[in-house]
């Protein structure tokens, strides 16, 4: 199958599986989840306009940022995302699947990680602060999860103060529950370090510089068995970036090696700003 049709085909499911724990897990118990996302469950709570059109609303001045400053070809998938997510929150039915509180929102988190996770995956992102985290990441290295732990702080105390504690207590553990799962199915570190053993090395690293707001270095290196000379490309990212880097250099050098592995602190110019 084409994988352009793949990507899309990924984008429809996640899209469904996000709208189904929305509608069906969360909602009819007054429980919201992170990001914008969250803010869209809030609004429609309380002034009962539409889920979808909330979404779509919510995320518009993002995706116009996100248009100007990042890569257009990324930035059509988490449109086309965008808009799948809203038709789906419109057409799922809110369902209330059980009586059970606790039960929905662990499956739901784990429902809307699941979602997430595999658009992140196969596709690109999922829009809302997912475009703020990729600017940010790429112009500075103030750390995504801070940005995100206030927005969903603030979301989780907009749910106490409106609704009682105790849904503001469901929120967080759906929050938790579904980073958990985004976590496991994408990966578990904001920070990654990326070895990438090529015979194109120049090639790649002229690629890598015009796309990726990176610093990099580069290490000459042989071929164990084949003796062939090589070029290491060894850089530190964010997991928003990982795809692209990966699919860059694929394009230039199919047989690259890429080795990925997790980064727990970076000192120094993370960010390098070629603009």
């Amino acid at each position: 199958m084409n994988s352009v049709v793949l990507k899309y085909i990924i984008t429809v499911a996640g899209s469904l599986i996000i709208a189904i724990s929305f509608n069906m897990f969360l909602l009819p118990h007054g429980v919201l989840s992170s990001g914008i996302s969250g803010l869209a469950l809030l609004f429609h709570i309380l002034f009962k306009v539409d889920t979808g059109l909330l979404n779509i609303l919510l995320n518009l001045p993002l995706l116009i940022l996100g248009y100007m400053k990042l890569q257009k070809s990324m930035m059509r998938n988490t449109i086309f995302c965008v808009i799948m997510v809203s038709v789906f929150l419109s057409l799922v039915p809110v369902v209330q699947v059980s009586d059970n509180p606790l039960l929905d929102v662990v499956f739901g988190g784990m429902l809307l990680g699941v979602g997430i996770g595999i658009i992140l995956k196969f596709s690109g992102t999922t829009g809302g602060m997912d475009i703020i985290a990729i600017i940010i990441s790429q112009r500075s290295n103030v750390p995504i999860g801070l940005i995100l732990t206030l927005l969903n702080g603030i979301i989780v105390l907009s749910s106490g103060y409106f609704f009682d504690w105790g849904i503001a207590l469901l929120t967080l553990l759906s929050i938790f529950i579904s980073g958990k799962a985004i976590d496991t199915i994408y990966t578990s570190h904001i920070k990654l370090t990326v070895n990438i053993v090529t015979t194109q090395g120049e090639a790649i690293k002229d690629a890598l510089i015009e796309n990726i707001y990176r610093g990099m270095t580069l290490m000459d290196a042989q071929g164990g068995y084949s003796n062939e000379p090589r070029q290491v490309i060894m850089m530190v990212l964010t997991r928003y970036e990982l795809k692209d880097v990966i699919q860059i250099c694929k394009n230039i050098d199919p047989d690259c090696f890429i080795n990925v592995y997790e980064t727990t602190e970076v000192h120094g110019n993370f960010a390098h700003n070629h603009l």
